[in-house]
């Protein structure tokens, strides 16, 4: 999605990802930059279609700070890791919010290199980077809720809301692997 010159603040996920979009005066006012979303080409990459680094940061920085209030995979989830994680690591948010947006700009084939932190089995490495949390299957599925609303609160268009959420749905059994029973 193409975004506008405006003097106000803006955000657009996803599938976010991040902080440095939120404070861009160069941004549109909240919840209008994806509806200035115009219909483009078919050829055109699923980050093209989001509107850049910008809109999907924005996305990004609006789910994050929601998981963190969600009262199933937040500060008062009953998974004492993710509770924890969501009240006494929360200084690391500001990173998080980085390596989402990177993550989400890689996978719909914008120009940015997602590199794991911590080398999994799988190119992104999402399992070992979660396994410590021990998100049940359950969990990951609320989340992947709240980012479908943070898509509907920046009005992302159907066709490309299905694909950020076919996406986050790919690394369901990643992102889960640790809440996995072994042997």
């Amino acid at each position: 999605m193409k975004t506008a010159v405006s003097t106000s603040l803006s955000r657009r996920s996803v599938v976010a990802v991040l902080a440095a979009a939120a404070a861009s005066t160069a941004m549109l006012p909240a919840g209008d930059a994806l509806a200035q979303t115009k219909q483009t080409a078919p050829d055109k990459s699923l980050y093209d279609r989001l509107g850049g680094v910008f809109a999907i940061a924005a996305v990004v920085d609006h789910f994050s700070d929601a998981v963190v209030k969600n009262p199933i995979v937040g500060k008062k989830s009953k998974n004492p890791q993710l509770r924890k994680w969501h009240t006494k690591n929360l200084e690391r948010l500001p990173g998080l919010k980085f390596m989402r947006t990177l993550w989400v700009c890689d996978v719909s084939g914008g120009p940015f290199k997602f590199v794991a932190t911590e080398p999994g089995a799988t190119p992104l490495g999402l399992e070992e980077a979660h396994k410590d949390l021990k998100i049940s299957p359950a969990e990951f599925d609320e989340v992947a809720a709240e980012l479908g609303r943070t898509l509907d609160r920046f009005k992302v268009p159907k066709a490309e809301k299905t694909e950020v959420l076919e996406a986050f749905a790919a690394h369901k059994d990643e992102v889960t692997a640790g809440s996995v029973k072994k042997g």
